[in-house]
């Protein structure tokens, strides 16, 4: 069975920078923490889903980077990753625990659609197997995420959900990055700067 996780970048995520961070360092560094946590996890094939330029750089040798539109649907991303089975992480959440992207994975064995929500709406990641259902078209801001997706499943219990965690949306959500936690080393290093 091949698994894929795939981080998800958009320009957007840059307006979470505190005041006097560069933005575009911002995204970057959380990009790359996000990206390092996954390319870390054993079992899988991490890839980069970004709409912006040139964050090849910073992927492992031979890592699959899918550049999209800033608007591109999420159903459309996940149409276009290869595999059996996808979870789709935000990239700001650099801070994400692994073993909750392996959580997702095993609840796929009882539902079509796996969810880690935000502590503050919508979703850190989603997973499900490849194709996914045609009855999915999820949106990780949509704040009730999991009751609009299980509305729109066509059967009870198709739809799980996991521990949740946060993701920084705004420059006060820096302060929910926790410095004990291991990892999110880059941005941890770019606020330490600042």
């Amino acid at each position: 069975m091949t698994r894929v996780v795939a981080v998800l970048v958009r320009r957007s995520m840059a307006q979470a920078a505190p005041e006097g961070v560069d933005r575009d360092e911002f995204l970057e560094a959380m990009a790359e923490d996000t990206y390092e946590l996954v390319a870390g996890l054993e079992l899988v094939t991490p890839v980069l889903v970004t709409s912006v330029p040139g964050l090849d750089e910073i992927v492992w040798p031979g890592t699959e980077v899918i550049e999209i539109g800033e608007d591109e649907p999420l159903r459309q991303v996940i149409g276009r990753l290869q595999g059996d089975q996808a979870v789709v992480v935000s990239a700001d959440a650099p801070d994400l625990p692994p073993l909750l992207i392996g959580k997702l994975f095993r609840e796929l064995g009882r539902a079509q659609i796996t969810i880690c929500p935000a502590e503050d709406g919508g979703a850190v990641a989603l997973a499900c197997g490849l194709p996914a259902p045609e009855w999915v078209d999820p949106h990780l801001d949509d704040p009730d995420l999991v009751a609009t997706l299980r509305a729109q499943a066509p059967g009870r219990r198709m739809v799980a959900t996991g521990p949740g965690w946060h993701r920084l949306r705004t420059p006060d959500d820096v302060t929910r990055l926790d410095p004990g936690l291991e990892g999110w080393d880059n941005l941890r290093a770019l606020l330490k700067a600042h």
